[in-house]
């Protein structure tokens, strides 16, 4: 890995929103960012990602980036439950399936029958294509004709690393990200890639530290490079935001990564406390080392709970937080349901708040039960860091402090997706986190309400 590089571009594709930015490698601050939303089409054949809008959106910022600021080297982060199916030229034979798209019944109980134990592949059983397997299984067998002319498959920040270069390659942290494809303690594929006819289509695996080429000339003209710029390999987006927490502190520890999904990591931990139905899972890090996790869609979960009240400040958000400990205001999950530590639960408002500081402040607390009971199925140790959107919610960052009782440190980086795809190529950022003082009084009582309404509401 070249510590040389001055600035470094990243392709960072998240389920809701993508961009391209770039990192300048002294501070690890982004000083460009080019942001768009990542459209699913609805038409046929299935619901699927506008990669070709995505394509054209990277090019162009690219191609601004080339003349101002510059960049040295190119890294990739994307969402996971993607992949990517190509013909014998290499475009794509399939369009790329939208994993939170639905098949018909007897497609799943089909590919139900066909998924490996949990306890060999620490993947859940999880809706739609959250399971790539799942999406695999129902493309072949819902399109055979289409399905017939796949010749490659790859995960999904490799497709957009194999337009660049030209070189078609798989990744760990995206094959053990719940696919149901691969073995993390094992460290190979799962039983269900032959078991589908797929093992001579599974690209070759390369670490995502690999520089898999420079950017082919072609595009390098189109964007007009006027020198070469290395491709690195690139990595599952939750992975590249847990990276530079692994670079720089011992385990045990935990990183809580927020954004359109919450992801709970415990590095150094052990998978003993994992339970298949409340979307625990073993992730596998930019290194290949197993890694106990659990997640629920939280980002979206707060967009849609806040989504009719307006902006208030965070003093207005403090001062309600009395009201609603006192009434007892509680958001019960899921409001994304079928994903999380709950997952048969109807997310509904027990008292529901009366104003919008209140309905936020509620939210926020919610969202603080919810991530201190994923960090306690992981049976995380040590200090917490809290990165991405939430790191800035002090009610949220206070709540996981009184409610685990453990050091809480906010990383001031917005963005650990692209700072963890930049240490791929090398760079090795001082990135600045805070220690969280401030804490939520009456919060157990609250907490021990929450839990009781849930214990009534499941079956």
């Amino acid at each position: 890995m070249s510590q040389s590089f001055e600035r470094i571009a990243v392709i960072d594709i998240g389920k809701t929103n993508a961009k391209v930015v770039v990192v300048d490698t002294a501070t690890g601050s982004e000083i460009a960012v080019r942001k768009t939303a990542n459209e699913v089409v609805s038409g046929g054949p299935y619901p699927h990602f506008d990669t070709e809008r995505l394509w054209a959106f990277t090019l162009h910022a690219l191609s601004d980036y080339a003349r101002q600021p510059g960049f040295d080297a190119l890294s990739i982060t994307t969402h996971g439950a993607s992949a990517a199916l190509l013909d014998e030229t290499g475009a794509l034979a399939m369009p790329v399936l939208d994993y939170e798209h639905l098949y018909p019944a007897e497609v799943i109980s089909t590919y139900d029958a066909l998924r490996p134990d949990f306890t060999d592949t620490f993947s859940p059983r999880l809706t739609g294509g959250l399971n790539a397997g799942a999406q695999l299984h129902y493309q072949r067998t819902c399109f055979p004709a289409d399905f017939s002319r796949v010749r490659t498959i790859i995960t999904y920040p490799q497709y957009w690393a194999l337009r660049l270069t030209g070189v078609a390659a798989n990744e760990k942290t995206s094959l053990g990200c719940h696919t149901d494809l691969w073995l993390p303690f094992a460290d190979g594929f799962s039983p269900l890639v032959e078991k589908l006819g797929l093992s001579e289509k599974m690209a070759p695996i390369r670490s995502a530290f690999d520089v898999l080429g420079e950017i082919r000339a072609d595009v390098a003209r189109q964007i007009g490079l006027l020198k070469p710029v290395p491709v690195y390999c690139g990595i599952h987006d939750s992975n590249a935001s847990l990276l530079p927490h692994l670079v720089d502190r011992k385990e045990p520890c935990t990183v809580v990564s927020t954004g359109t999904w919450v992801i709970c990591f415990a590095p150094g931990g052990q998978p003993s406390k994992l339970d298949p139905a409340r979307d625990t899972l073993v992730n596998v890090d930019a290194f290949g080392t197993p890694v106990p996790s659990a997640r629920y869609m939280g980002g979206r979960e707060w967009e849609m709970t806040t989504a009719d009240v307006s902006a208030v400040n965070p003093e207005q958000e403090w001062t309600a937080l009395d009201a609603v400990l006192a009434r007892k205001s509680l958001l019960l999950p899921s409001t994304v349901k079928g994903t999380g530590p709950f997952p048969l639960a109807q997310g509904k408002w027990i008292a529901e708040p009366g104003n919008a500081a209140e309905r936020r402040a509620a939210a926020s607390l919610y969202q603080a039960l919810m991530t201190a009971t994923c960090l306690e199925m992981i049976d995380s140790k040590g200090e917490i860091i809290v990165e991405g959107p939430f790191a800035t919610n002090p009610i949220f960052l206070a709540g996981i402090s009184s409610l685990t009782n453990r050091p809480v440190l906010a990383s001031a980086s917005q963005t650990g997706t692209a700072l963890g795809a930049a240490i791929l190529a090398g760079m090795r950022p001082e990135h600045s986190i805070r220690r969280i003082e401030q804490t939520v009084p009456d919060l157990p009582e609250y907490a021990e309400a929450w839990r009781g309404h849930i214990a009534s509401l499941l079956p």
